[in-house]
C-alpha cells in the first residue's frame, strides 16, 4: 500500500490534494519518486478515477508533482535552475490554473496603450553621439518636477532591480550589513547573497518600517537600508509621512549609522494610493531614490529612474558607461510621451483606481469570512495562513495559484506563514476566491473567529 493511502483523512480531491502536499513537504516523498497510477488509488481508495484526476491536477498547478504521460507521475525536481535561489521558488512550475494570483504583476488591461506614444516618436530618439547625456533633457526636466523632494541628481537606468543593484555596488562592500524588511521582495535577498552582504531584517507594521526594530537594526553600524515607501511588495503597507520622519531621525542621532544610505525602492509609484513620501525629505544627501514605471506602464519597458545626490550618481553612471552605457533614449522618449500625454495620464489614475476597487471588494469579502485584514495599497495582499504548503494545495484545488509566502521572508520560520495575493489581477469571482481564500487560511474545523493578519 501506498504510503499515501494512510495519509489520506478526506477522500475528495481536496483532501486527496492536501494529503499528498503533506507527504512531499516533509520529505516522506522525494523530488522523482513515482505516485501510484489513478487507477491504482481509486481502487485502493474506493473513490473514482475522476477524483484522483481531480487532485492530481491541483498538486500538479501548485508546482510539486508533474505527468510524463505513459511513464507516470512524479514527484518534481526544483525547475529553472538559472534562477536565484528564491526567484526559483517563486516561479515553482507553471502549470494552468483557472484563476492566477501568484505573479506579482500589474493587469495587461489596465496599462496605458503603447501605439499612441510610438507613433509620436521622432527623429529625437536618434542618439548622434556614444557620449551625449545619458538622460533626455526633456524625460530629465519632468522627473526633477514630480520628484518627491528636491533632489540633486537624477539618472535612467534599465528597472528598479538595475537601479537597486547598482546603488548597493557603489556604496557597499563584500561583508557589509544592510537592513532589509522582512517580508520583503524575494529578489532583494538574492542580490544581497550574490553582493556577498549580510542581511539585517526588520519587521513591517501597516506604515512601514517598525522603528524600534530599526533603531536596534541602526546600532549594528549598516551599510545600506533597502525599503519599500509605497505599496510594500508582499504587504502593500504604505509608510507615512509620520513614520518616514521617525525613520530619517532615527538615522541621524545613531552614531554607527552615519554614513548608512538609504535606497528606496517606489515600485509602483502612479498606481499606488498612498501620497509619495521620501525620507529624501530630511535626508537629501543619504538618499537613493528609485522610481519604477514597470507596474504602471508597462513591465517590458525596462526603464526605472534614479535620484540621489551627484556624488552618488556620478559613480553609477560612470560604471554603466563601462556596459550598457544608457537606457535607450528611445524608450526614455516612450516614457516622456507616456507620462505628459493627457490620455496615458487618465489610463494610469484608472488603473490606480480599479486595483484599489479590487483590493476593497476582496478585503469586504474576507471579513465576511472572519478574515480580517486592513485594505492593502497596490496590487498585492499578504494572507496569514496556518501552513503555507496546505494552503497553496488547497487553493490549487480550487483551480487558484498564489505565491507562496516563505520566499519574502529572509529566514523562514521567523513570521507567522502567509500566501502573497495578486488582488489586482482579480476582475470577477470575488466571493468565490474569498471563500476559498478563508480556508486556506482557517481550515475547516477551526475556530471561526477573525483571523487578523501580522506583517512580522
Amino acid at each position: 500500500m501506498h504510503p499515501l493511502v494512510a495519509e489520506i483523512e478526506n477522500r475528495s480531491p481536496a483532501g486527496i490534494a492536501a494529503a499528498l502536499g503533506r507527504l512531499i513537504g516533509s520529505g516522506r516523498l522525494a523530488p522523482g519518486d513515482r505516485l501510484p497510477t489513478v487507477r491504482d488509488l481509486a481502487a485502493q481508495l474506493e473513490v473514482s478515477p475522476a477524483t484522483i484526476s481531480a487532485a492530481w491536477q491541483a498538486v500538479a498547478g501548485a508546482g510539486l508533482i508533474v505527468s510524463r504521460g505513459r511513464s507516470g507521475t512524479f514527484v518534481l525536481e526544483q525547475p529553472q535552475h538559472w534562477l536565484p535561489t528564491r526567484s526559483k521558488v517563486m516561479a515553482g512550475r507553471q502549470q494552468p490554473a483557472r484563476i492566477d494570483l501568484s505573479k506579482g504583476t500589474p493587469d495587461p488591461a489596465l496599462l496605458p496603450a503603447l501605439g499612441p506614444a510610438l507613433g509620436r516618436v521622432s527623429q529625437r530618439a536618434v542618439t548622434a553621439s556614444y557620449h551625449e547625456v545619458p538622460v533626455i533633457p526633456e524625460l530629465l526636466a519632468l522627473l526633477s518636477t514630480s520628484w518627491p523632494y528636491p533632489v540633486e541628481d537624477i539618472t535612467v537606468v534599465d528597472g528598479a532591480l538595475d537601479a537597486l543593484s547598482r546603488s548597493l555596488e557603489a556604496v557597499t562592500r563584500f561583508g557589509d550589513r544592510v537592513v532589509v524588511e522582512s517580508p520583503g521582495f524575494p529578489p532583494f535577498f538574492d542580490l544581497l547573497d550574490q553582493l556577498g552582504l549580510t542581511p539585517i531584517p526588520v519587521p513591517v507594521d501597516a506604515n512601514g518600517i517598525e522603528p524600534e526594530a530599526f533603531a536596534a537594526a541602526l546600532r549594528r553600524g549598516p551599510s545600506a537600508v533597502i525599503l519599500q515607501p509605497r505599496a510594500h511588495n508582499p504587504t502593500g503597507a504604505s509608510m507615512t509621512v509620520d513614520r518616514a520622519r521617525d525613520l530619517a531621525q532615527l538615522l541621524e542621532v545613531t552614531k554607527r549609522a552615519a554614513d548608512t544610505v538609504v535606497i528606496e525602492d517606489d515600485h509602483s509609484g502612479d498606481i499606488s494610493t498612498a501620497a509619495d513620501v521620501s525620507l529624501g525629505h530630511w535626508l537629501p544627501d543619504r538618499v537613493l531614490h528609485i522610481r519604477s514605471y514597470s507596474k504602471s506602464h508597462g513591465p517590458d519597458l525596462r526603464i526605472a529612474a534614479l535620484g540621489g545626490p551627484t556624488r552618488l550618481l556620478d559613480p553609477i553612471v560612470a560604471r554603466r558607461m563601462l556596459g550598457p552605457g544608457w537606457t535607450s533614449r528611445m524608450l526614455q522618449t516612450i516614457l516622456h510621451e507616456l507620462l505628459s500625454n493627457p490620455e496615458s495620464i487618465e489610463d494610469v489614475a484608472e488603473a490606480r483606481r480599479v486595483y484599489a476597487r479590487r483590493q476593497s471588494a476582496l478585503v469586504v469579502a474576507l471579513a465576511s469570512h472572519g478574515i480580517s485584514i486592513a485594505q492593502p495599497d497596490g496590487i498585492n495582499l499578504w494572507l496569514p495562513v496556518l501552513d503555507e504548503r496546505d494552503a497553496i494545495v488547497h487553493l490549487a484545488a480550487h483551480g487558484i495559484r498564489v505565491a507562496a509566502g516563505s520566499p519574502f521572508v529572509v529566514e523562514a520560520g521567523d513570521t507567522t506563514p502567509h500566501v502573497r495575493v495578486t488582488a489586482g489581477a482579480l476582475e470577477n469571482d470575488v466571493e468565490a476566491v474569498a471563500h476559498a481564500l478563508a480556508g486556506a487560511a482557517r481550515p475547516q474545523g477551526l475556530a471561526t473567529g477573525a483571523l487578523a493578519t501580522r506583517w512580522s
